[in-house]
Order: C-alpha cells, then sequence, then structure tokens
C-alpha cells in the first residue's frame, strides 16, 4: 500500500469524520438549546451562534473531501492503483 494511501485511510479520512461529527454534535446543542430558550422566553442567540457555527463546521469539513476528490479525479491519480507506467522497466544488469 503506499504512503499516500496510508496517510489518507488513517490520517485525513478519521479527521474529517471526527470534525464533521463535531459540526453536527456543536448544531444539535445548539438546536436544543435555541428550542430551550425560546420556552424560556429569553435571549436565544447563543443558539443560534452554535447552529451557525455547526453549519460552517459541516459545509467546510465536506468541501475539503470533495475537494480531495476533486484533485485526485482531475489528475488521475488514484491512491489506490498507483501508476507503474513511468518506471521504466528494471533491468539487472543495472544494478550489478
Amino acid at each position: 500500500m503506499m504512503v499516500l494511501q496510508r496517510f489518507k485511510e488513517y490520517i485525513l479520512d478519521p479527521t474529517i469524520y471526527l470534525i464533521l461529527t463535531a459540526g453536527l454534535l456543536l448544531f444539535i446543542y445548539g438546536l436544543v438549546l435555541f428550542i430551550y430558550k425560546m420556552r424560556e422566553g429569553s435571549d436565544y442567540k447563543e443558539g443560534l451562534s452554535h447552529m451557525l457555527w455547526g453549519i460552517i463546521g459541516m459545509f467546510i469539513m465536506v468541501s475539503v473531501y470533495g475537494i480531495i476528490a476533486l484533485i485526485i479525479n482531475t489528475i488521475g491519480a488514484d491512491p489506490t492503483q498507483p501508476d507503474l507506467s513511468r518506471i521504466p522497466e528494471a533491468n539487472p544488469g543495472f544494478f550489478k
């Protein structure tokens, strides 16, 4: 397995999923806070702020994932299938 594939699989993907989950949890927390403050009749702007930043965080993470996929598809680089066409055939006599 290539180094880039391992980096993407073990570092990049879990980080994106973790931050996406944190954004979703922040949005849900803001929604609950918003509804609770509305019922109470007090200031609900804190809940709106949490929902807004949760949505912004989720949008950024989905965009990062999309940009990575766009770059990989544009240059034709599939991390699971390395392009070996540029490597000249190994000449056993060369290494002697």
